[in-house]
């Protein structure tokens, strides 16, 4: 009797272990996986102006249903988010558009791809000491974006404007050794993007990205001296990844999201020209 009682208490245990064993194996879903009632996670890098606030739109209103878990990491610089992406701290960043995006990862051999387009901001051109164009000075203190991209953006948005004039066919690849006419002897700085709108009371003009005035309370569709064009405008802001990630289930549901009606609307009546929906 006692044998078949130690016999029975043996079965049971082996049975209780069985079931335990399957129940985690169940539970234990693969990372950026969904399991019974676990949500699609991933870890944004943005700007705070206007990409996280963009992001925490999404995130308030659309991730739930979606069933994403969106965390949102903010950068205020354009060189952090596309190292933290190498070094896994994030899973995409969303600040940057794609030829400055392929510009970085050239230099830092980084590997990134674009999901998908979001949104324009206008470089523009701001001044605390003007109130036109026609009233910059001779041999004023022009400051423009750092990088090679935005640098030549900013160079081609003067030049379209009639204040300096570049080699012909240069177009946004323009540099300053590329300048062939400077009227008014305008000195050129180069500051890093974020630095430009605190350098406006020591400059004449200042070229600006648009996620930067935004941050600093400037409204360019009312304090910008001149814009650039958002026709054909190849400076969307993107969504990136690491090459190969692209395809992973969170990212392709955030990318959905942001390309969503109601992200074009959020947009459009928040920052009201401001920043274009590129979608």
């Amino acid at each position: 009797m006692k044998r078949f009682v130690y016999a029975l208490v043996a079965f049971l245990t082996f049975i209780t272990v069985v079931v335990s064993g399957c129940g985690a194996s169940q539970t234990a879903a693969p990372s950026g996986s969904t399991g019974a009632g676990q949500s699609l996670a991933i870890k944004v890098g943005a700007s705070p102006v206007p990409h996280a606030e963009i992001l925490n739109f999404v995130k308030d209103n659309l991730a739930t249903q979606a069933g994403l878990d969106l965390q949102i990491v903010e950068f205020t610089d354009y060189v952090q988010p596309n190292l933290a992406l190498k070094d896994a701290q994030i899973d995409a960043n969303f600040f940057q558009h794609v030829p400055y995006m392929e510009d970085f990862g050239k230099e830092r051999g980084i590997d990134m791809v674009a999901v998908t387009k979001v949104h324009i901001e206008p470089l523009g051109i701001y001044s605390r000491k003007v109130k036109s164009l026609t009233e910059v000075p001779e041999k004023g203190l022009t400051a423009i974006p750092n990088d090679a991209t935005n640098a030549g953006r900013a160079l081609l948005l003067l030049a379209n404007n009639n204040l300096l004039q570049l080699k012909q066919g240069v177009g946004v690849a323009a540099t300053v050794q590329d300048i062939t006419g400077n009227s008014k002897d305008l000195e050129i700085k180069e500051l890093e993007a974020a630095q430009l709108p605190r350098a406006l009371d020591d400059v004449s003009i200042a070229v600006i990205n648009g996620n930067y005035a935004l941050e600093s309370d400037l409204k360019p569709s009312q304090d910008a001296l001149a814009l650039e064009s958002a026709k054909d405008n190849p400076y969307a802001n993107v969504l990136a990844v690491l090459r190969g990630r692209e395809n992973d289930p969170p990212v392709q549901t955030l990318a959905k999201l942001l390309n969503s009606p109601e992200v074009k609307q959020f947009i459009d009546d928040k920052y009201q020209g401001a920043v274009i929906p590129a979608f």
